[in-house]
Formats: structure tokens, sequence, C-alpha cells
């Protein structure tokens, strides 16, 4: 079977999320925990596709569960998410694994922005066959997110944010940088919705570069305003990607949803 990491809580948590859509994050939060194995039952089929693994709330919840679950479980696909914290890297890679463990593999990770630097350690595990990165950071073991970031010009997102309690908070007139190729309405949805990194979030990163071992495909955003279009088509030459490259905001599994989801078929289909 083939299991995709999903993120629900982006919706759930959402302050104007619709009730229609919260219902349909718990239906599909309750179709996901039933395929789950019961505790120590061993699962004693082999896998003929790969389990996919996306991030949480760094990758877009509606896009997951509008976009990518209903078609993916409808092709025979296992679906989740990882849920982490934005707290640290080493515990994000963590939470990343210990997913991992709830689904068949081989794996192939998904990650967004953010996501791209969990990925990039947390691939190094076994379990996992291919990684697919999606307008994200794919730092080397020599480096961290944000020294990988310092390579390249600032971005106009980083003049629209906010550093309080520790975290670092979009205001709501930089959500144009982050999603603007998205009707008015959705971007009020994703800055409304969007999780607070640690500030301290991109000093450190956990050990291990899975793309030096293991096959990447990049989607590269060319208008994106968050991650340089520069350092996403440099991160994607240096590991050797399959690269496709959209014209799209930061967010192009929200505004292109149906063409990322193609990338990360042809990902599974390669393994």
């Amino acid at each position: 079977m083939f299991a995709v990491f999903l993120d629900f809580a982006y919706l759930a948590h959402s302050k104007i999320a619709r009730p229609c859509d919260v219902a349909r994050v718990a239906r599909a939060d309750r179709v996901i925990a039933s395929s789950y194995p019961a505790r120590g039952e061993e699962n004693m089929s082999t896998p003929t596709t790969p389990s996919i693994v996306f991030g949480p709330r760094d990758l877009g919840g509606r896009f997951v569960l509008q976009q990518a679950d209903p078609p993916l479980q409808a092709e025979g696909y296992e679906v989740i998410s990882a849920q982490y914290g934005l707290d640290s890297n080493e515990a994000d890679v963590a939470a990343t694994r210990r997913t991992l463990s709830r689904v068949s593999s081989p794996a192939i990770l998904v990650g967004h922005s953010y996501g791209g630097a969990v990925i990039t350690a947390a691939g190094t595990d076994d379990r996992v066959a291919g990684l697919v990165y999606i307008a994200a950071l794919a730092p080397d073991e020599t480096e961290t997110s944000q020294s990988e970031q310092d390579k390249f010009p600032v971005t106009d997102a980083f003049q629209q944010i906010e550093i309080a309690d520790g975290r670092v908070w979009m205001l709501p007139s930089g959500i144009g940088c982050f999603a603007g190729d998205l009707p008015e309405e959705e971007q009020q949805i994703v800055w409304a919705t969007a999780w607070p990194p640690a500030a301290s979030l991109f000093a450190s990163n956990a050990p291990g570069v899975a793309w030096r071992t293991k096959p990447s495909w990049y989607i590269v955003a060319a208008n994106d305003h968050s991650v340089h279009p520069k350092l996403e088509r440099a991160a994607a030459k240096r590991m050797g990607a399959t690269t496709y490259e959209f014209d799209s905001s930061h967010v192009p599994m929200l505004s292109q949803p149906d063409r990322v989801l193609d990338v990360i078929r042809t990902a599974a289909k390669s393994i």
C-alpha cells in the first residue's frame, strides 16, 4: 500500500474555516485512524507501491484534504500526515520518523518550504525511498536552514514578519508575499491558519542529508517571494533532482494543485 502523510489541523484550527470543511476534516481523520494497524499487529502484506509522507502545516492542509487525499485514496494509497510543532528541527525530524512507523514501507517524503529541511534529515531513514520538495529548503550537512537562505537575496516575506513570544508571525500585509496568486479570500484563510515557527527554528538542523543518496523531485515556484527562486533552482541542481518549474507563488500546491499532485504521482511510480 501507498501511504500519504496529511495535515488536517490546518483547517480544523482555522478561525474562519467553514463548518463543512471542519466536518470533512473530522471524517477524513476517522478514515485514516481506522487504517492504522492495532498496536502490536503485524502487516503481513508486501507493499507494491511506496507510501507518501506529507509534512503538516507547512504543506497546506487544504491541498491534502481537498486535492490530494480523495484521488490518492481512490488509487489505493495510504494517506497520513506527520504532525510537528515547528519548535526545533530536531523535534520535527523525530516526529516525522515516528509517523513513518504508522504506514507501510518504503515511503516518499514530501516537504514544502521549511518542510524541505525536515525531509532532508528524516529521509535518511531506511524506510524512505524518495523525496519531493515543493518550493523548499534543502540544506547540506554544513548548512542550517538559515545559512542556506543567507546565500541568496532576502525575499519580501522577511520584511513582513514580527517576532513576538519567541515565535515568528506573518503580518497580514505579508500574505501576498506568500500566496499572491490565490484569490483574496483564500489568502486570508492561509494567513489565519499559518502556524508561527519558533524564532530559533532555522538556527540548527538535525544531522543527515538524504538527497545525497536518494532520488529527489523538486518543484520550483518561479514567482516565490518567500523562499528565493534562485535558492530553489540551486537546491534542485545540487541534489540532481528531477526538476519542474511552475509559474506560481510560494504555495503551488494551493494555486496549481493538480500539477503538484502529478509530480507526486510521478515520484511514487518511479520508486
